[in-house]
C-alpha cells in the first residue's frame, strides 16, 4: 500500500515491490497480477472463495505475522458527521478503502440500524466536494485536521476496541494460491521486525512528506499502530469476518483457520 502506517512493514525489503492504494492492490491479487499483496483483511474472506465454495487454504493464506492493525485510536481511519449519527443517509467512502468501508457500514447497522447510500470520494476530491451526510476518509488524507463544522468524528479504530475489547486488523499480508510462500512470509516477517525497530528514522524520513512534523510522526507509527497477527487480532479477525457475513459483506461458511499458514503465537506468559 501507499500509505504511510505501511512503511515499518517494508523496511529494507527488496524485490519487485508495487505501491497502489489497497483496494486496488486487492484486485490486481485477485486477477493474479500480484504473488502477494498487503490487501484490506475484508478482501481476505472474498479470497477464500473459488467457484462458489468456501475452501480455505486452497484459496488465500495468510503467510506473514504482519499486519497493520490498531488497539485503540488508529487517527488515519476516521468518520466525519455532518448531521448527527443516528440521522446519516447518505455516505461518501474514500476510494481506497474496502475494510474500512465495511467496519463504518457495520458500526452504522448495529447502533442505529442505518444502511445509507454510499458514494465514492476519488483521491482527487476533497471533503467540502462531497454534500453526503457522512464522509469516510483513510490513510494518509485522514490524518490531518479537516475543516468544516463537523457534529461528530469517529475514530473507526477507537470505536471498534470501545464495541468488541477487541483490536481491529485492517491489512494482512496475502498470497495467492498455490505459491509457495515460507521463505516470503519469513523476509516480511524480518522487514516488520526492522521496521520496529526503527521508527524513528522512519518518521524523520517520512514526516515532511506527509504534512506531520517528526513527533506526530512517530507517536502515529508507536502509539497508533501496531503490526503484530497475535491471538487477540485473530480472534478480531474472526469477529469481522461473522459481523460482515451477517450483513451480507463476505461469502458464508468460511473457517478462517485454513487461512493461516503461520502457526498461531503464543499469548504471553505461555509455555
Amino acid at each position: 500500500m501507499q500509505y504511510l502506517n505501511t512503511r515499518p512493514l517494508i523496511y529494507g525489503l527488496g524485490g519487485d515491490l508495487i505501491f497502489d492504494l489497497p483496494s486496488r492492490l486487492a484486485d490486481r491479487l485477485a486477477q493474479g497480477d500480484l504473488d502477494v499483496g498487503l490487501i484490506p483483511s475484508i478482501e481476505l474472506f472474498n479470497g477464500m472463495v473459488r467457484a462458489g465454495q468456501a475452501v480455505g487454504p486452497a484459496g488465500y493464506q495468510i503467510i506473514s505475522r504482519a499486519c497493520i492493525a490498531c488497539r485503540g485510536p488508529v487517527m488515519s481511519v476516521r468518520l466525519f458527521f455532518r448531521t448527527r449519527p443516528e440521522r446519516v443517509r447518505t455516505l461518501a467512502v474514500d476510494e481506497g478503502s474496502r475494510t474500512s468501508v465495511a467496519l463504518c457500514r457495520i458500526l452504522l447497522a448495529q447502533r442505529y440500524g442505518l444502511a445509507p447510500s454510499l458514494e465514492t470520494l476519488p483521491l482527487s476530491a476533497t471533503i467540502d466536494q462531497t454534500s453526503a451526510d457522512a464522509v469516510l476518509l483513510i490513510g494518509d488524507r485522514a490524518i490531518g485536521p479537516t475543516d468544516g463544522g463537523f457534529q461528530a468524528v469517529w475514530d473507526l479504530g477507537d470505536e471498534w476496541f470501545r464495541s468488541t475489547g477487541l483490536p481491529f486488523v485492517f491489512a494482512v499480508w496475502a498470497a495467492r494460491p498455490g505459491l509457495d510462500a515460507d521463505r516470503v512470509g519469513q523476509l516480511l516477517d524480518a522487514a516488520r521486525d526492522r521496521g520496529g525497530a526503527n521508527l524513528a528514522a522512519i518518521a524523520a524520513a517520512e514526516a515532511a512528506s506527509h504534512g506531520l512534523t517528526v513527533p506526530q510522526c512517530l507517536d502515529y507509527l508507536s502509539d497508533n499502530l501496531h503490526y503484530d497477527l497475535g491471538p487477540q487480532e485473530r480472534r478480531a479477525l474472526q469477529l469481522f469476518y461473522r459481523e460482515a457475513h451477517q450483513l451480507g459483506f463476505a461469502p458464508a461458511g468460511l473457517d478462517l483457520s485454513g487461512a493461516f499458514a503461520v502457526p498461531t503465537p503464543l499469548a504471553p506468559g505461555s509455555s
